[in-house]
């Protein structure tokens, strides 16, 4: 039996990759990074960022047969950079199977170098790659898609097409990709472990297909009433790529963004000579989407999209302005509220701006944390607090003919969702 290191095996594509090599029967090998749990034993630690030498990678090739990268990230953020990532550690890897007479198979990217640095860099590697000693095999995948989950622009790609009434368009929607599903991906890279001759082969469905036309597949499938389409002009789509680019969040960047107007499709003939190479045909969308039903939870999926950001920044500016309030409110308005009630020994005004500020550290967290899970869990647990201490000290608020105790009961499966929401692993 084989043994295939994976790298980015916990990612979208290799997950994918990952069942696909075990059902031919490899025993995979997925290199993680600790972080502090304990590794399965399927995983061998390792950190791309810490390994940018061929001795590096030593361990971690132990009775390696094959290596398979599927690592990749869409844009740099903290200590990840595409430079690393992309290239160094890649490198050093595909030094260390040079040395070793093992097969490297690479997943990058369809696309032209000018389209930012995430092609860029994918193609850089992939010409390293090629001028060394090494069996190597590059697959450069058009968009990629998948029934069964979506990530980053795919994601907002079938968000789009299930917006209410009727699906959301950048443009006119006239750019042209041939889109291949994670599933028939995988099973060519698994292919790719044993054949298929040293190269580049670019990966996609046969029949090219425009933005608009692929969204209304997606909405057919999703069984969402109305074909039609609201058409975002341009402007607004690039000022939106912009904040995202400038935010560091967001499905689209200035590099997929770049990717779509140019268009990503296939060079002549390059879909036959994958196939020929490894015997996968890849499938059209009318194909993969209509081998499986889509369930109540994809509709979901889709439209909940939208509605999570939404959901988050609300939160954010109810517990800003909530924080504001208690800070500007008048000593004497707090004090004359909590007269009579026991909150009135416990130094109401002390403890409504502390209060105050907590709601402000939460609000910004939510904001600007990179893993705001854990915030909003501190924000279920004030507002349980909030509603216990006060319903008990100040029962008279739950009476309030506008509800602002009561409005709290409804805050905490607001909140409960949310947390759910959040979850991006």
């Amino acid at each position: 039996m084989r043994t295939i290191l994976l790298v980015g095996g916990r990612g979208f594509i290799g997950g994918f990759i990952q069942a696909a090599l075990r059902k031919r029967g490899f025993c995979v090998r997925v290199l993680a990074r600790p972080q502090g749990r304990q590794l399965r034993d399927d995983e061998v630690a390792g950190d791309l960022l810490q390994m940018q030498q061929a001795e590096d990678w030593a361990q971690a090739l132990q009775g390696v047969s094959v290596v398979v990268n599927a690592a990749g990230i869409l844009r740099e953020a903290g200590r990840q950079n595409f430079e690393d990532v992309h290239v160094r550690a890649p490198l050093a890897l595909a030094q260390a199977c040079a040395a070793r007479g093992i097969r490297f198979v690479q997943i990058s990217a369809l696309g032209h170098p000018d389209d930012g640095g995430f092609i860029e860099s994918k193609h850089r590697f992939d010409a390293l790659l090629l001028a060394l000693p090494v069996g190597a095999v590059v697959l450069r995948p058009s968009v990629v898609y998948s029934l069964r989950g979506s990530y980053g622009g795919t994601s907002l790609l079938r968000a789009l097409a299930a917006f209410p009434w009727r699906q959301l368009l950048p443009g006119d929607g006239h750019w042209a990709f041939q889109p291949i599903c994670a599933e028939d991906l995988a099973d060519v890279t698994a292919a790719a472990c044993t054949q298929g001759e040293r190269g580049i082969y670019e990966l996609g469905c046969e029949q090219q297909i425009a933005l608009h036309r692929y969204q209304l597949h997606w909405r057919r499938w999703l069984h969402i009433a109305g074909e039609n389409s609201w058409r975002v002009p341009l402007p607004l789509v690039k000022l939106q790529v912009w904040i995202g680019q400038l935010l560091g969040r967001g499905p689209v960047n200035r590099t997929i963004w770049a990717m779509l107007l140019r268009g990503n499709v296939l060079g002549k003939g390059e879909q036959q000579r994958a196939l020929a190479a490894f015997g996968v045909r890849v499938r059209d969308v009318d194909d993969v989407l209509s081998a499986a039903p889509s369930q109540m939870q994809d509709r979901w999926a889709a439209q909940l999209y939208f509605l999570a950001p939404w959901l988050q920044w609300s939160v954010v500016a109810l517990w800003l302005w909530s924080g504001v309030a208690g800070l500007v409110t008048p000593a004497r308005e707090i004090e004359a509220l909590a007269q009579g009630s026991l909150l009135a020994h416990v130094h109401p005004v002390a403890l409504a701006r502390a209060a105050a500020v907590l709601d402000v550290v939460l609000g910004l967290a939510l904001a600007m944390h990179p893993r705001p899970r854990p915030v909003v869990v501190l924000m279920w647990i004030s507002v349980a607090s909030y509603l216990l201490g006060f319903g008990l000290g100040l029962p008279a608020l739950f009476f309030d003919p506008l509800g602002g105790l009561v409005k709290n009961i409804a805050l905490l499966p607001m909140l409960a969702v949310l947390w759910v929401l959040l979850d991006r692993r």
